[in-house]
């Protein structure tokens, strides 16, 4: 039960450092501009693509210790239109995207930065398939950038076969090829 405690502990105090750590053009209605990679240029998606989605990410990243050391599962997180809600669809291992109309897109990283110490990194990923009717369908980029958690533990695990689950927040940006 305290571990239970201190993963909503933890899950709250994520939650609040959402709110400070969104670029101001990051709001709702603004779908179609790309986000401020500042310093991580190596991220931006190739001439040709143009931002056509937009969500806000809230889960977990889940890790396994292997008796050594941490090794990373899979994401599970509920996709949301807005910082205020308005669920769209899911988030997990693949990396795969899927709405709630049934469109899906799996990506494939093709580069990460490191913008912060206590957070997962932004990743820049390609799309290695998408298909069915809805958002993800025909989607070529996806950018996981404003990371917030969802670091491995810095302790050891108890036991190997352990499962932890580490809540996280994110936002992803998709793009499609421009017409």
């Amino acid at each position: 039960m305290n571990a239970f405690i201190r993963q909503l502990a933890t899950t709250g105090a994520v939650l609040t450092l959402w709110g400070f750590c969104l670029p101001a053009q990051a709001q709702p209605g603004n779908d179609e501009r790309a986000p401020d990679l500042g310093e991580f240029q190596k991220l931006k998606a190739p001439e040709g693509n143009r931002v056509t989605f937009h969500a806000y990410a809230e889960g977990v990243q889940v890790y396994r210790w292997n008796g050594t050391g941490w090794i990373f599962v899979g994401p599970e997180a509920v996709l949301y239109a807005s910082e205020e809600g308005g669920v769209i669809g899911i988030h997990y291992g693949g990396p795969t995207w899927e709405s709630n109309s049934g469109s899906y897109v799996v990506g494939a990283v093709i580069d990460r930065a490191f913008p912060s110490t206590t957070a997962i990194p932004w990743l820049l990923l390609g799309a290695i398939d998408s298909d069915g009717p809805g958002i993800f369908d025909g989607i070529t980029f996806i950018q996981r950038v404003n990371t917030v958690g969802g670091l491995a533990p810095a302790a050891d695990g108890d036991y190997p076969g352990q499962i932890v689950r580490v809540p996280y927040l994110a936002e992803y940006y998709f793009y499609r090829a421009s017409r």
